[in-house]
């Protein structure tokens, strides 16, 4: 592979001896990851159920590897349930290294397509907020499907300028994730095509991007908060530079650990202007060292946390809940905090808690679109089928995963489940395959009328 001089150079002097064991790492093949989604099923049951052989990734206690050369894990039927997510491994490792609480809130500032995001979700579990944004209208539609089957209700999925959402969320969350714009020189390996937009838009440029959205991510993280800012490149004027603005604009921040791992490299003070010995905190993963492409990432807390002390929540009324979705949810175990609830129209979305008025953001979803009311009638939507668990609902048909008519049904075709139901049974069913949602249907003499989202539908090769 022809690499640019100027790039060869750079990395000799970041790696010293290590940079003949660097060129050669590409002629080696790449590596192939898949990411368990815990919000729907243990790691230790997706081993005892997985179809194809995978091994674990030693530093991501939810990856795996898999070989992408004789498997295709996206056309199985447990990705359509949200039961993995297909990602690299080195990019495994900043949602994964964030340390996120169940409650918390959380911003992906640049979150499409979603595989840190889905992680930060996951590991929510329900409760506090994330909130997801990406500035491309056209990747935030990518995003916002990869969260919706992933199981992730508590949600905002924006398209927005961080400079725009500043002004809505000062000092608001808890935590936050920058996998920021970057000149991509860890994905060399992979996509050669990287190495042309590098010779376009070098270092210099991304570093301008990436000052920019740190500072604006500064303002919106609450005393005490966490900020985990990570690249897929090299550069030494895009990571620790990055971060040395940071730090020395915004003195309450300091670096902290992050869980280590054997085939980390350490942080370099020595490209820094302060020399600050702290940078060895920070984190690169090389393609050498490890099973990976190329990764930096740096943790960063925002001072101490300050006691809301005299803080008083405004309580809301519960809302009037329309007779159709009340009727419905007698099937469904949730318990309903109905102060959340928001009908636009004949939509129903179910809110995230402690929201700011989010008014004049552009947004894609605002929390969990429930479904429509219609006369007389309640229709559940997609994204709330796979928030839900088989247990949750009372009317289910679970189909095994090597049954036909799973396909069929991800395909959008009408089945025959007569052997599966009753006579008697008639409405709506959430359609599993073994113990895991995969969307809607509405039964009737034993003939299940397809209501699975049409643009999640099963393209055939």
């Amino acid at each position: 592979m022809n690499l640019p001089t100027i790039f060869e150079e750079k990395m000799k002097m970041l790696l010293g001896e290590e940079f003949s064991d660097y060129i050669k790492c590409y002629d080696e093949p790449r590596f192939y990851g898949l990411r368990v989604n815990t919000k729907k099923i243990s790691v230790e049951k997706f081993k005892e159920i997985c179809p194809f052989e995978i091994r674990p990734i030693p530093w991501i206690e939810n990856g795996f590897y898999y070989d992408g050369d004789k498997v295709q894990p996206a056309k199985h039927p447990y990705y359509f349930a949200g039961l993995y997510y297909l990602q690299e491994p080195s990019a495994m490792t900043p949602a994964n290294r964030l340390p996120i609480e169940p409650g918390d809130k959380v911003l992906d500032v640049c979150a499409a397509p979603g595989g840190k995001a889905t992680e930060l979700g996951a590991k929510l579990k329900g409760q506090g907020v994330l909130i997801a944004n990406d500035i491309s209208n056209s990747r935030a539609k990518g995003l916002l499907k990869n969260i919706e089957i992933f199981g992730v209700g508590n949600v905002l999925v924006l398209s927005e300028e961080p400079g725009k959402l500043e002004e809505y969320f000062p000092e608001y969350f808890d935590k936050i994730l920058i996998d920021a714009p970057c000149s991509g020189e860890g994905m060399f390996r992979k996509d050669k095509k990287m190495v042309k937009a590098w010779e376009e838009h070098g270092p210099s440029f991304f570093a301008k991007i990436q000052r920019s959205i740190v500072m604006q991510a500064a303002r919106m993280l609450k005393p005490g908060g966490m900020i985990l800012y990570s690249t897929c490149t090299f550069d030494a004027e895009e990571n620790e530079g990055t971060i040395e603005y940071l730090l020395k604009e915004c003195p309450e921040f300091f670096l902290k650990d992050i869980v280590p791992y054997e085939g980390f490299a350490q942080g370099k003070p020595e490209v820094t202007e302060s020399k600050l010995e702290d940078f060895r905190k920070t984190v690169r993963i090389w393609p050498h060292k490890m099973h990976g492409e190329g990764h930096y990432l740096a943790l960063l807390q925002k001072g101490e946390r300050r006691e809301e002390d005299g803080v008083v929540k405004k309580q809301k009324k519960a809302k009037k809940v329309p007779t159709e979705l009340e009727e419905f949810f007698k099937d469904v175990t949730w318990e309903m905090d109905w102060s959340r609830l928001e009908i636009h129209g004949e939509r129903v979305y179910y809110m995230p808690e402690n929201l700011p008025n989010v008014k004049g953001i552009r947004f894609l979803r605002t929390g969990l679109y429930l479904g429509d009311v219609k006369k007389n009638r309640f229709e559940p939507t997609q994204a709330f089928a796979m928030c839900l668990k088989k247990e949750e609902y009372a009317h289910t048909l679970s189909l095994p995963a090597d049954d036909e008519r799973v396909i069929k049904y991800l395909k959008g075709e009408t089945l025959e489940v007569d052997d599966l139901v009753s006579p008697k049974e008639k409405g709506w069913q959430l359609v599993c395959i073994e113990d895991y949602p995969l969307g809607w249907g509405k039964l009737s003499n034993g003939t299940l009328k397809n209501k699975y989202l049409p643009g999640w539908r099963w393209q055939s090769a």
